[in-house]
């Protein structure tokens, strides 16, 4: 069985990191300049999807100089985060400036939500904030969950849709909505919780 390999795509139709060829292959097709690369774990392809294509493309062994990008988060960027009150229980989540911490959008609370729907919710709206103002910094987010689902452009949720959370997926579809009808030039970066101490948008709950 061949093995599995991650794709990073810093220059493309929507830069992320991808688990398919398939799906890197429609970021980077007919992109003049595109930079990709793939990768044997999802661990080195995220922390090289943090830092500048320079350092992997052409190298032989792209995951040996990742801890090097570890050392502090890029600052000229933005930070979402969600929190929730129980799971599931009233969500609200947030963004803010990576280097002032300053409030840039809030949304709740929700009378009943998940941390990875606020997560995901979060990062749209942060896209669609940059896209607005015509700004192409990154995003960071402590949610692998939630990278995912904007990555995949679908959510996986055991949350019930009923009278009670129907303004959240509402939302959600919305969110969705904007992924596929929407691209963007903002790499979603993963913060590196164990080694910079809380995202700078955290609610501080915990």
């Amino acid at each position: 069985m061949p093995k599995k390999k991650y794709y990073v795509v810093w220059k493309g139709k929507n830069p992320g990191v991808y688990e398919h060829w398939d799906d890197c292959k429609m970021q980077i097709e007919n992109f003049t300049g595109a930079l990709y690369k793939s990768f044997e774990s999802e661990t080195n392809a995220i922390r090289a999807f943090a830092s500048k294509p320079g350092l992997y493309i052409g190298k032989a062994n792209a995951g040996t100089k990742s801890k090097k990008t570890l050392k502090k988060p890029l600052m000229n960027t933005i930070s979402v985060d969600a929190a929730c009150s129980g799971n599931p229980g009233k969500l609200e989540y947030q963004g803010v400036e990576t280097a002032t911490g300053k409030l840039l959008f809030h949304l709740g609370p929700f009378e009943e939500g998940t941390v990875n729907l606020g997560e995901f919710l979060a990062i749209v709206h942060g896209l669609a904030f940059l896209k607005k103002r015509n700004l192409d910094i990154p995003i960071y987010t402590d949610s692998v969950t939630a990278m995912k689902w904007v990555r995949d452009k679908k959510i996986k949720t055991n949350l019930e849709r009923n009278a009670i959370t129907e303004p959240l997926f509402e939302m959600v579809d919305r969110g969705i909505l904007w992924l596929i009808n929407n691209e963007y030039p903002n790499p979603i970066l993963k913060w590196e919780t164990d080694s910079w101490g809380e995202i700078p948008a955290d609610f501080g709950r915990k």
